[in-house]
């Protein structure tokens, strides 16, 4: 394990100096607004805008047929509405003001006729025969398969079969910036976006889009984003094209910031998923077979919903053996908010059933729920059920360090009167980066500039996002030159200097962009070492960098004075990484093939309070053992940990988009604080991995998606009641203690 070192970017945001979005202020900026739907499905029929337009300070109302290029590809979110909408946040119109007032008194002002169209909610409705079609001629919008060995015989070979429903909740991202874009019209045919943004170059593709541009005129600046976790992404690149429309036609710089409000109502969430699994198994443990159906709502539009979908079927079966299995899931469209990427990209959903369902199982053969998943757990060679033989498996070495470091043979704490205390385990796999059905080519870029006074600059189209890759690339050049951190700059992702490396998602940050770096730094070293051999008279193989100098034989010379000499002699101090995933494949009709070129592995436990009169549980420990090949920066790793679980607290116990139909307010969505969070003992594994740099892999998403089951586990020991359904808040706890006829004091 490396010694860890401090975030580059940590003194700018502890001491205020880090700039948002929202804190960029151009001369003569106007405002702009969006006028939503409100209602979940229409058409429109007529916008009065002759009252919009009078308020004073509006300079322009915008609508679809202002739009230059296309308001959307076929089944994308539109930037604005031509003549359909189907989900209460669709925008139809844009009002630009000189100021947030004028904007706001002129959306008070237009007038909307609707015809109304039949709306449909409930994913299992949108299936039916007659239901409203939200896209064309089926409400499917995406259908996955895998398909391994006999069911049949699977049945047969078993001593317990058990088929249970899970449910898990729409949630949202919740950051604490909102979405915010600035635009200026630079030159007259060059456009700059300053946004927080995790896809850049997506991003851009959506602004030429709208204005019917080149790429090349279109320029994306990544301002400091203040938390991500999945968002930021398509609705980013919907209010970018909204704001670069209003600095084109105003000719003035433009800026919209969403209000919390705004926020909730137009932008995406997490996929709901409704399931059935069924498993069969021996006596003795042994998993003979699964069979698992899901529908996850995909919302009013596509966006990342197939790649969502696709990661789900791959991981449904958890990281264990499974001989004959049966996997369907399909995402159907409703009049819902548009679900997409939230962290964890569709794993924390599966996780939760498959983790559930053997803890039930483990139940009803009376094992212990640890013994269950070491029997059937992946061990190296193993082939899992799509027929990936599976390497650099770290599953056993996790369940081994949260079941030493949890104590979990021993017995619980007892609980004071009207409460009872209960642990539960999870585990997880997880695939590397986009995988075989990721969003385009699975690869990334780093530059990499040594000035003339010994300093770096480095730039990546890898977006920070917060989870501190910028630092680990800054932390690879520091180690391999033996220089300060304090030298290393690297700057924010700006399109027109930055390669497409594809969106900062999957966790694909460290293990894509870090192999990259480490490929301009081996390009650097090379002719580093050539020069300062030439120059002290010694082969190459015989030059070290040590503590900013350059050692060889006695000899020795200063980080500057190599490269000043370098400059003298006309040699190239930079360097260009490039860094593709291994080809990878998948057979779409019976769901076989290589899906990723790596996996990252987890287990969690975690011990929860319940009162039995009021139903709250409190988190009181949380034990998270993640294999991370490697760890680079440890500190970081912990940090990445605890926000991860953070998500996954308020995943389990509280975060739930209520009947959206309705309309979003956040002051009903409750979000875990400080004090929700109980003890956490972040627990590192490093096993290594060939793929990703010097061994390292991915933590960003694993963190969050092994959190609901444990906690959910939990509550269910400490009950004796089967929890199925996300989250368990107070009203859900509560029921389920009155099913089992537990109250107050009473022994369970």
């Amino acid at each position: 394990m490396l010694n860890s070192v401090t975030r580059i970017d940590a003194l700018k945001k502890l001491t205020g100096q880090a700039l948002y979005a929202a804190d960029l202020r151009l001369p003569q900026m106007v405002t702009v607004k969006v006028l939503r739907a409100g209602i979940p499905a229409g058409k429109i029929g007529r916008l009065d805008l002759s009252k919009a337009v009078a308020v004073e300070g509006v300079l322009e109302i915008l609508t679809a047929a202002d739009i230059p290029g296309i308001p959307a590809r076929p089944l994308e979110r539109p930037v604005l509405c031509q003549d359909l909408v189907r989900y209460m946040g669709d925008g139809i119109a844009l009002v630009i003001a000189e100021n947030e007032k004028a904007a706001q008194d002129g959306l008070s002002q237009i007038r909307v006729e609707w015809e109304k169209v039949p709306a449909v909610f409930d994913v299992q409705e949108a299936l039916a025969e007659n239901a409203p079609l939200i896209h064309g001629d089926s409400n499917i919008a995406s259908r996955y398969v895998v398909k391994e060995g006999s069911l049949e015989e699977a049945w047969q070979a078993s001593d317990l079969i058990l088929e249970r429903t899970f449910r898990t909740s729409r949630v949202q991202a919740a950051p604490i910036e909102p979405e915010a874009v600035v635009a200026n019209l630079e030159t007259p045919d060059q456009i700059v976006v300053y946004c927080p943004c995790k896809s850049p170059f997506n991003v851009r593709r959506v602004v030429a889009e709208t204005l019917g541009w080149d790429f090349n005129q279109i320029r994306i600046v990544q301002t400091v984003v203040g938390g991500s976790f999945g968002a930021k992404d398509s609705d980013i690149g919907i209010l970018a094209s909204r704001v670069a429309l209003a600095a084109l036609v105003t000719k003035r710089p433009a800026r919209s910031v969403w209000e919390r409000e705004e926020s909730s109502l137009e932008g995406t969430k997490r996929h709901p998923y409704h399931f059935t699994y069924k498993i069969g198994l021996t006596q003795d443990g042994m998993i003979n077979g699964m069979q698992i159906r899901g529908v996850a709502d995909a919302g009013a539009y596509l966006s990342k919903t197939s790649m969502v979908l696709w990661r789900s079927t791959v991981e449904a079966t958890g990281p264990y053996r499974v001989p004959a299995v049966d996997t369907e899931l399909m995402a159907v469209y409703t009049n819902n908010p548009v679900s997409d990427a939230v962290r964890g990209f569709g794993s924390p959903q599966v996780n939760f059933a498959v983790e559930l369902l053997l803890d039930e199982a483990a139940e009803k053969l009376g094992m212990d729920p640890l013994q269950l998943r070491r029997l059937n757990a992946f061990r190296e060679g193993d082939k899992a059920p799509y027929g990936q033989v599976m390497v650099d498996v770290g599953i056993h070495q996790c369940l081994n360090t949260v079941a030493e470091a949890s104590r979990w043979s021993a017995q619980a704490d007892p609980a004071p009167d009207g409460h009872v205390r209960g642990r539960g385990m999870a585990c997880c796999f997880r695939g590397s980066a986009l995988g075989a059905g990721g969003e385009g080519i699975d690869a990334a870029a780093v530059n990499i500039m040594i000035n003339r006074d010994g300093s770096v600059y480095l730039t990546t189209g890898i977006s920070e996002v917060g989870q501190g890759s910028h630092t680990v690339f800054a932390r690879l050049v520091q180690d391999a030159f033996a220089i300060p951190q304090a030298w290393i700059k690297v700057n924010a992702v700006d399109t027109s200097s930055a390669y497409d490396s594809g969106p900062t998602v999957a966790s694909r940050g460290t293990s894509i962009g870090g192999n990259a770096c480490l490929h301009a730094i081996k390009q650097l070293e090379e002719v580093l070492q050539e020069a300062a051999g030439r120059k002290l008279g010694l082969t190459r193989e015989k030059i070290k960098f040590q503590a900013g100098r350059v050692e060889g034989q006695n000899q020795s010379l200063s980080w500057r004075e190599l490269v000043d000499y370098c400059y003298q002699s006309g040699i190239n101090l930079s360097s260009f990484g490039w860094y593709k995933a291994p080809d990878l494949s998948w057979e779409r009709e019976t769901g076989h093939g290589i899906p990723y070129f790596s996996y990252t592995y987890a287990a969690a436990v975690a011990e929860v309070d319940v009162d039995l009169i009021t139903g709250e549980v409190k988190l009181l420990d949380y034990f998270a053992a993640h294999d991370v090949g490697n760890a680079l920066n440890p500190a970081e790793l912990h940090g990445q940990i605890g926000g991860g679980v953070s998500m996954g607290v308020g995943y389990a116990l509280c975060e739930e988009v209520d009947k959206p139909e309705r309309g979003m307010n956040f002051d009903r969505y409750i979000i875990p604080s400080a004090v929700d969070m109980g003890r956490l003992h972040p627990l590192l594994v490093e096993t290594g991995d060939r793929r990703g740099p010097l061994g390292a892999k991915g933590i960003g998403e694993p963190a969050t998606e092994i959190v609901a089951p444990a906690i959910i586990n939990a509550i269910s020991s400490a009950l004796g009641i089967r929890l199925y359904e996300l989250p368990a808040g107070l009203e859900q706890v509560k029921a389920a203690i009155e099913r089992r006829g537990v109250h107050g004091n009473s022994d369970l």
